[in-house]
């Protein structure tokens, strides 16, 4: 298995935190360790990781809560160490998302046992599913099933507005200008004609925001084009 895979430990307990942190780093692992629901979201929203190791009694944002929130964006393996052993906790957890649960006090060797067997799935499954997805906050998009799903409700595309929604999640940061969006989807060279694009962009940003009226997902930069809002 590659190693320098970055594993994010969320645990308010600094000695528990601090060894988990040591047990991960003894494996050529890369530790990022959170003490908050709150820090450990910050995190995620712009750092990658390939496993978190979740507890649930934590100060800011609830375990739970950051649960819920990390599954409308992100597919990475989740482990919830917890001092919580009622089975309906453990049924509502891996409804939420979890992959795997340790209960507290745990032994070491079976957190790292458990750490291990997730990644190699997770790895496995990298390898052949999630290149093939594009996702921004809510919006999950499936290249190869022509698929969009958002606020867990699938909506559909027709194959130009699916081309311009997969061009913004392939370039999240990039503002493209109508006549770059004109030439990439149409494939033909822009003479002016903002109609077709106005159109296109607007059935987009309408299908987007009827899935989820919270939420707002690409954003007019005045002068220059669109780019997805972070």
């Amino acid at each position: 298995m590659n190693k320098n895979k970055n594993i994010l430990i969320v645990e308010d307990d600094n000695d528990i935190n601090k060894m988990l942190a040591t047990l991960i780093r003894k494996n050529d692992y890369n530790a990022v360790q959170a003490y908050s629901g709150t820090e450990a979201m910050l995190q995620i929203e712009h750092n990658e990781f390939d496993l978190v190791l979740l507890d649930l009694m934590l100060p800011g944002i609830t375990g739970e809560e950051l649960l819920e929130n990390i599954r409308k964006t992100k597919e990475m393996p989740i482990i919830v160490i917890s001092a919580k052993i009622h089975k309906d906790d453990k049924v509502n957890l891996l409804k939420l998302g979890a992959d795997d649960y340790i209960t507290k006090p745990f032994d070491i060797d079976e957190v790292w046992a458990r750490i291990y067997s997730n990644l190699r799935r997770y790895t496995k499954f990298n390898n052949t599913t999630i290149k093939k997805t594009l996702t921004f906050k809510d919006i999950i998009l499936n290249k190869e099933t022509k698929e969009v799903y958002v606020n867990n409700k699938k909506v559909i595309f027709t194959a130009r507005e699916f081309k311009i929604l997969e061009l913004f999640l392939s370039y999240p940061k990039k503002v493209f200008s109508k006549e770059n969006l004109f030439e990439t989807i149409w494939d033909e060279e822009y003479l002016g004609d903002d109609n077709t694009v106005n159109v296109h962009m607007s059935n987009v940003r309408s299908k987007l925001q009827k899935a989820n009226k919270e939420e707002e997902y690409i954003e007019t930069i005045w002068g220059m084009g669109y780019k997805l809002k972070g």
